[in-house]
């Protein structure tokens, strides 16, 4: 008797570049942006992506992405067969789907999971299928009245943005914001903005050896201290301390 094979499915961090990087593989992928914005095109079909868009390759589709701006997007690659179940066909019909607010707080827990350590092949066998189906539940809506503001923060998270800027661009009241903020992404707009921010400090710590104080102001802190404090407090590290455990697990990739 053959042994059982679990389901292929394999995850990463990655961010893209201003050129254009066309793939092509067996596996169906989800692309499915933590930060920033990316574009991509899947079978000619080209998009935006945020936080509250992502886009659903199948396997053999040609696609490609870039983004001109700081970014960081979770990669999803599983067996094609995972999108062939019946309650999943909607996922298979358009290469783009919205990001609602239970599959916004699945993808936030295992990006925190993936920031932190490996994440364990049984864990990531049993998110998945429940990320699939959550995603399948969505249906197509019309366009959010965040999505430009989103867009925008997510594009240069480090510039000025308060909860007041954000409403004035959103050309809402802060009250409005906040309603909407709670209604669509189940938080509030200081602490998707917080999450915005450090996701930028973590890819630029991971990424490269720039001073930890030039790396806050870039992210829109104040000081250094401010972000140690918010690391601290919401990813249980130091900038220092990241920084370094990204350079040990790279060196260890090696």
């Amino acid at each position: 008797m053959s042994a059982l094979v679990p389901p292929f499915v394999d995850i990463d961090l990655r961010s893209y570049g201003e050129r254009w990087g066309t793939d092509r593989h067996e596996f169906a992928q989800l692309v499915l942006p933590v930060a920033g914005v990316v574009e991509v095109e899947v079978l000619g079909r080209q998009a935006r992506l945020d936080p509250l868009h992502g886009a659903v390759v199948v396997a053999g589709a040609w696609h490609a992405q870039r983004s001109d701006v700081d970014n960081r997007s979770i990669i999803l690659d599983f067996d094609q067969a995972e999108l062939e179940q019946p309650n999943r066909q909607l996922l298979l019909e358009r290469p783009f789907a919205a990001i609602g607010p239970a599959a916004r707080k699945l993808i936030e827990f295992m990006h925190l999971m993936a920031e932190q350590q490996t994440v364990q092949p049984g864990m990531l066998r049993g998110w998945t299928p429940l990320l699939l189906d959550t995603l399948a539940l969505g249906v197509p809506q019309a366009r959010s009245r965040l999505s430009a503001l989103l867009a925008q923060v997510a594009a240069d998270p480090g510039a000025a943005w308060s909860t007041e800027s954000m409403a004035r661009f959103a050309r809402l009241s802060t009250s409005r914001l906040h309603a909407l903020f709670r209604e669509e992404l189940d938080t509030s707009p200081h602490l998707w903005l917080l999450h915005q921010r450090l996701d930028l400090a973590c890819a630029q710590l991971a990424e490269g050896n720039r001073p930890l104080a030039e790396v806050a102001l870039a992210c829109g802190f104040s000081e250094q201290s401010a972000l140690t404090r918010a690391m601290r407090t919401h990813l249980d590290t130091t900038p220092a301390a990241y920084r370094r455990s990204k350079q040990e697990l790279a060196s260890t990739k090696q």
